[in-house]
């Protein structure tokens, strides 16, 4: 090989790894505003995220086969118990067989609504700023309807209280 060659071959794979390190290290893009959506839950009753409108919501999109997923919502059960008194609302949306949600359902006992997004879910995450497509992701919504975070990847106790509590 010559060294032009080589050199052309470092160029390329510098430029790619460069572009792909501005993509995913980027401060994130602000999403689009949020927009209310209606899924069904599992026994596809429609609920329409008005429903909760003027509550603080924490909506997080999941899956059964997502370790990360299933290690936070333990989390997200106790702060929903802690802070329903306080308006806030947690909201699961799972990208998930309709099967498997209802059979891991029955191994925990939730205490939020767990909506139906199947794959249009990934669409609708996405749109809210999903840029990278990760499970979990995790929206949080102030009372006036505007986003003020996202988070993909896990979210844990402390760090989700400090984003809720300037919100209480």
């Amino acid at each position: 090989m010559k060294p032009s060659e080589l050199i052309i071959i470092v160029a390329v794979l510098a430029l790619g790894v460069g572009l792909t390190a501005r993509f995913v290290m980027s401060p994130a893009q602000p999403p689009l505003p949020f927009t209310e959506f209606s899924l069904p839950d599992t026994t596809d009753k429609p609920h329409n995220s008005s429903e909760w409108q003027g509550k603080i919501r924490i909506i997080n999109f999941w899956a059964t086969w997502c370790a990360p997923c299933r290690k936070e919502m333990p989390e997200f059960i106790a702060l929903q118990e802690k802070y329903a008194a306080k308006n806030v609302q947690f909201i699961g949306i799972a990208v998930d067989d309709k099967t498997a949600v209802i059979d891991y359902l029955k191994t925990i006992n939730i205490n939020y609504p767990i909506l139906m997004g199947g794959d249009a879910a990934m669409i609708m995450a996405r749109q809210l700023g999903n840029r990278i497509g990760a499970l979990p992701y995790t929206v949080v919504v102030d009372t006036q309807g505007k986003i003020i975070h996202q988070q993909a990847g896990e979210f844990s106790t402390e760090p989700l209280v400090q984003v809720i509590t300037p919100l209480l």
